[in-house]
């Protein structure tokens, strides 16, 4: 199975990877960077139309390269008010040829009250930096999860869930379609 995903980001290749071998063999992915055509810091449905649009603009980059996939992937990284509380989710989204989408999402991440203004103004990326020591293989491996749950889950490990649930309307057929 051939995949193009819309990022450079090897711990996000890799969890897609890692999501799409539990049900595919052969899982082939490239990351290709595309652009979200939302903010550095999307907020409640920017997050879904970042990935929306990135999946768009992949398969238009696919389509002027002359490059063929069986799937086009996105994930994309926001702060939302889920439940009246703001978190920081992941939202994968999935579609392949014939225009058939799906989406799922990562577990989310609670963000302290204080520090929600300066996120959305800037991005969870700069503030952690702000709080935390700079680490730049935090930023291309295991994510800010990685620190802030002490080592206990990555990103790579959000962007599997996030790939897993958004596979469900893929790997049940037509009885979850």
């Amino acid at each position: 199975m051939k995949v193009l995903i819309a990022t450079k980001n090897q711990g996000k290749i890799e969890g897609a990877k890692r999501a799409l071998l539990n049900y595919y063999n052969d899982v082939e992915i490239k990351g290709i960077p595309v652009d979200s055509n939302v903010g550095e810091q999307p907020v409640d449905d920017e997050i879904y139309i970042g990935a929306k649009n990135r999946v768009k603009n992949l398969k238009k980059y696919a389509k002027e390269n002359n490059i063929n996939a069986d799937l086009y992937l996105s994930i994309e990284s926001g702060i939302n008010k889920l439940l009246g509380r703001w978190m920081i989710t992941n939202i994968a989204l999935i579609e392949d040829n014939k225009e058939f989408e799906s989406y799922g999402t990562s577990p989310s991440f609670p963000v302290p009250e204080r520090l929600v203004q300066d996120i959305i103004n800037t991005d969870l990326s700069q503030v952690m930096n702000n709080i935390f020591e700079k680490d730049e293989e935090r930023h291309n491996k295991g994510g800010g999860i990685q620190l802030l749950t002490h080592d206990k889950v990555s990103r790579i490990d959000l962007t599997e869930m996030a790939f897993i649930m958004a596979l469900t309307k893929y790997i049940n057929g037509d009885s979850w379609k």
